[in-house]
């Protein structure tokens, strides 16, 4: 039996392959529940049109991001805008902090283009 990115409980809807997923234009990015222990076991949530709402792990998108890492955790810090903090707040963080380029695969998410 051939593998799947993720499956949908609700309608049942399969996604094969994460491009398959991320190009859905039934499916939409909602949020991000960081796990400061380990920023690639996060979660990005989406919602689908059946109403379901989905979450994938960070680390299955952690390949589209190609920028620095930085390795010193800035949260809670006085120029941390505490973005992270906020599971529906998927702006860009301006900080140079190890929670960073998750924000930044956020943004390839969030502007990849639907079939």
């Amino acid at each position: 039996m051939p593998t799947q990115f993720k499956n949908c409980p609700n309608c049942g809807m399969i996604w094969l392959e994460l491009n398959d997923f991320l190009e859905d234009p039934d499916v939409s990015v909602i949020g991000y529940q960081a796990n400061f222990n380990h920023l690639s076991s996060g979660l990005f949530l989406f919602n689908h049109c059946c109403g379901t709402t989905l979450a994938c792990q960070v680390e299955q998108f952690a390949y589209l991001y190609n920028g620095p890492i930085y390795t010193t955790c800035r949260t809670g810090e006085p120029d941390c805008p505490g973005l992270c903090l906020h599971q529906s707040d998927l702006a860009l963080c301006p900080v140079q902090c190890s929670c960073a380029y998750v924000r930044e695969i956020l943004a390839l998410i969030r502007s990849w283009p639907k079939q």
